[in-house]
């Protein structure tokens, strides 16, 4: 996701009638704006804090974790939800796994995939921190191989199957991780897609591979009838997919 604040032209405050619809008012997001949400409406504790300040110090790297007002929403989701089992594709540095873990009620297990070892191992320290190791499966390598795995075992005689799913990853996977986790998801399952605005660029997606690929996925579930859908403007842009 981009750093807190950072909203394009696209994301200006719009009010009154829009094309088709009934009234509807958009406040823009401000830096100063979006400091109050999470000052008021993110009890982000000194673990997130420090993951998310590690994290700021890799540099341009860091705009792919997650923001305390998203992280505050993906614990709360969960705890609704209260799923046995869970996966996670794109786990980075960890903040949005320990979001998820702390949601998950007495026996939740979150299994978590991440590409890059160097940061999977970080990942799993900041797990240690945050005291919820225990609830995370960290899985390291391609989660397209993880998810083929937990596809293939899937069968009548087999574990439970998945009731929440994040896809937070490379873009032009998408669309494969969603298909895979909606085969592993139980109806009424939860799906979050994280970045489906890709800081607005999925109006003008021509040229960009990963705002391409967003924004097919994007007509493509838009009209999915496996799923109820809500495309909500939180950080930049969740799409949540319950299957049916």
């Amino acid at each position: 996701m981009p750093p807190p604040g950072n909203c394009s032209p696209s994301s200006a405050t719009r009010s009154g009638p829009r094309r088709g619809s009934a009234l509807s008012k958009f406040t823009a997001l401000t830096d100063e704006l979006h400091d109050y949400i999470v000052e008021n409406g993110a009890r982000e504790d000194a673990v997130l804090a420090q993951v998310r300040e590690e994290t700021a110090a890799l540099g341009e790297i860091s705009v792919m974790q997650i923001a305390p007002d998203q992280g505050a929403l993906m614990t709360l989701l969960t705890r609704i939800l209260g799923p046995k089992r869970a996966i996670e594709v794109g786990t980075f540095t960890g903040y949005s796994a320990i979001c998820i873990a702390r949601g998950l009620p007495t026996g939740g297990r979150l299994i978590a995939c991440e590409l890059d070892p160097e940061r999977a191992q970080t990942a799993a320290e900041n797990f240690a921190l945050a005291s919820v190791a225990d609830r995370i499966d960290l899985r390291v390598g391609p989660a397209s191989e993880t998810l083929a795995e937990l596809t293939a075992a899937k069968g009548p005689e087999s574990s439970e199957p998945f009731d929440l799913a994040f896809i937070d990853a490379d873009k032009t996977g998408y669309d494969g991780y969603y298909e895979s986790c909606l085969e592993l998801l139980r109806p009424g399952g939860l799906i979050i897609l994280d970045n489906v605005l890709q800081d607005g660029r999925v109006l003008d997606a021509a040229g960009n591979e990963s705002a391409e690929a967003i924004a097919r996925l994007n007509a493509k579930v838009r009209v999915d009838d496996r799923v109820g859908i809500a495309m909500i403007g939180v950080a930049d842009g969740l799409t949540l997919a319950v299957k049916r």
